[in-house]
């Protein structure tokens, strides 16, 4: 094994010391979180709008008011921003904030370079 790469014990020894503001830590607290959290990257890397309503839609196994939750706790750690149209003032597109991209970023190119 390379000295230089890090493990995948490590990597997640790692997370869990920073859980309690980690984006990883939270977007894998449950299959929703981690499928909300896919989808809103997969939209802004696509350059697509997302609706909080699309995305409550577009959740599969989650109520409304679970996917709400997820959503507004999101947002209040800094993850996520809303942001209403211009055309719709009742409609908020949500996308990820330029910490969680950069933190999404990293956490992709650890990934990449692990070994076990």
């Amino acid at each position: 094994m390379k000295k230089n790469k890090q493990t995948l014990l490590n990597f997640w020894e790692d997370q869990m010391r920073h859980s309690h503001t980690s984006s990883n830590y939270f977007f894998r607290k449950s299959p929703s979180h981690y499928h909300m959290m896919l989808l809103v990257m997969s939209a802004f890397h696509n350059s697509e709008k997302l609706s909080v309503e699309e995305l409550k839609t577009k959740l599969f196994k989650t109520s409304r008011p679970k996917s709400a939750l997820i959503i507004t706790e999101a947002c209040e750690k800094g993850f996520f921003i809303l942001e209403k149209t211009s055309t719709d003032q009742r409609i908020k597109n949500i996308r990820p904030s330029q910490s969680f991209i950069d933190e999404f970023s990293d956490y992709l190119n650890t990934l990449k370079n692990l070994s076990y």
